[in-house]
């Protein structure tokens, strides 16, 4: 198949190909000869790192040499390519080129030529997710190549009605980016969202979906994140049958789920694969824990330097023992733990795994007790600070998490200067600001605001799958509902007989 496409000035083509070859020359893995065949002779080019070598020499050559090819209109006749372009446009050529294209000109001075797409395919296995570990559901994960990952959700999704738009964003590195949804279901208004977002973006290249994510979010200035970032093909399906849209930038292990509510950072998606009491349980838990890892460390400060006769006696005596050798104020205390955990965690994270391991644990042990037995920090400040780094540590989502860990700090400072009345006007300030946060231009805070009871149903705790028959009501789908609610809610007793009844 041939797609012809003209120039309005040959001429220009003509000393511009013969421009970007002599430009190319300068590069060693840039190859441009001349082939002699049988009844046809041409110039080949095409950069050796991005070709697969194996294709040319198996393939090409062999059907240049055939009998058949007199002119380049009778290599798509023998060669075996998916899609053949004939251009004289130089930026396609430019482009096709530098994609792993190979060019082949009938003679030097040709003022067109024709581009067979031969890219060499580089990326690692499927492998188990690092940072989104699966106990009971699957585990595989994404990787760098687009292709790969595609597979892996059409696998999972196997109908026509999933649609893949890919756009080109860079101006230099032209970076494939692929938008999935499921048409009929996910919302058109959506969909346009978020194509015109990523065609508008004015950059000169774009590396990753991290990159990407920070330039089509609703609120760039916001900590909060606004997009499920995800590594689980099973997830990204998951939320497609929800309604919701993909994204997947080659070159980048993550896709990116939207929109996106905040209490979908708090779900694991290991959650469905539980009984729905055990899953709600562990809900909640989460929720618990994140609000333990915020106030635990501001309510010491504000405890301690304001309201110490709200602590009850036998306590207030642990305390006052357990400071007695502190020379510092709470806030000093609070500050220099919290610092030195935020150390030790992004030391583990920068440095090997093995290593990386090593240094938490025994960095930890070691500076937690000789900062007790110096007298720098009190045991029971210690305890609370553990445990709090521990409750961030359950967030599903990293991004999440660090903004838990990240936002400790507003409140600790509030708690120095205002106590218990700091906390209580950071956390008004918190709410105030998730208040008008959105993503893809929907409530980031739905269904506590606005209140929708029948989201409620997979949000906070996880009722019975019977029970959500309906798609979250804030996506507005195409589709409303998930099953039959009248099949789905059959009464006991009422279903079809078993074999052996």
């Amino acid at each position: 198949m041939f797609w012809i496409k003209k120039n309005n000035d040959p001429a220009q083509s003509k000393k511009s190909i013969a421009k970007f070859i002599d430009q190319m020359k300068t590069n060693p893995d840039f190859s441009h000869f001349h082939h002699e065949g049988k009844q046809f002779s041409c110039w080949i080019s095409f950069i050796v790192t991005l070709v697969d070598l194996e294709y040319v020499h198996r393939d090409l050559l062999p059907a240049l040499y055939s009998d058949r090819v007199h002119s380049i209109e009778d290599i798509a006749k023998v060669l075996p390519a998916d899609k053949l372009i004939r251009t004289k446009n130089l930026s396609e050529i430019q482009s096709g080129i530098l994609d792993g294209s190979l060019m082949i000109r009938e003679s030097a001075h040709s003022k067109e030529c024709l581009l067979i797409p031969c890219m060499k395919k580089q990326s690692r296995p499927v492998e188990q997710s690092e940072t989104e570990t699966s106990i009971l559901g699957p585990h595989e994960s994404f990787v760098e190549s687009l292709e790969t990952n595609i597979n892996l959700i059409r696998s999972r999704i196997p109908i026509p009605q999933l649609k893949v738009e890919e756009l080109r964003v860079g101006k230099i590195s032209r970076t494939r980016v692929s938008v999935l949804y499921v048409e009929g279901i996910a919302n058109k208004e959506n969909i346009n969202t978020v194509i015109q977002r990523i065609s508008d973006l004015e950059t000169i290249s774009l590396i990753s979906s991290n990159m990407l994510y920070l330039m089509i979010s609703d609120n760039n200035h916001s900590i909060f994140p606004q997009f499920i970032d995800t590594e689980r093909p099973d997830r990204v399906s998951g939320a497609l049958y929800e309604g919701k849209i993909a994204v997947i930038v080659d070159g980048s292990p993550n896709a990116l789920i939207l929109p996106s509510t905040i209490v979908e950072f708090f779900s694991a998606f290991d959650d469905y694969s539980l009984v729905w009491m055990l899953a709600s349980a562990y809900r909640l838990l989460r929720l618990f824990a994140i609000g333990f890892s915020v106030i635990s460390s501001p309510l010491y400060v504000a405890l301690l330097t304001y309201h110490y006769q709200l602590v009850p006696k036998d306590l207030l005596a642990t305390l006052i023992v357990s400071r007695s050798s502190v020379p510092y104020d709470p806030i000093i205390e609070v500050l220099l733990l919290e610092i030195m955990i935020e150390l030790l965690r992004e030391a583990g994270a920068r440095l090997p795994t093995k290593v990386g391991q090593t240094i938490g644990i025994v960095g930890g042990i070691v500076i937690g007790t000789a900062s007790v037995q110096a007298g720098i920090t009190s045991n029971i400040l210690l305890i609370i600070i553990a445990m709090s780094a521990l409750a961030a540590f359950i967030t599903p989502n990293y991004r999440m998490a660090t903004t838990i860990r990240l936002i400790r700090f507003p409140f600790i400072i509030s708690a120095q200067l205002l106590g218990i009345l700091g906390i209580a006007l950071c956390f008004m300030i918190c709410v105030c600001h998730l208040l008008k946060l959105t993503s893809l231009g929907h409530p980031y805070i739905e269904p506590i605001y606005p209140l929708r009871v029948t989201d409620l149903k997979d949000s906070f705790v996880r009722l019975p799958l019977n029970l959500q028959t309906q798609r979250p009501l804030f996506l507005r789908t195409g589709d409303k509902n998930r099953a039959n609610p009248q099949r789905v809610n059959k009464k006991e007793g009422k279903h079809s007989p078993d074999i052996d009844e």
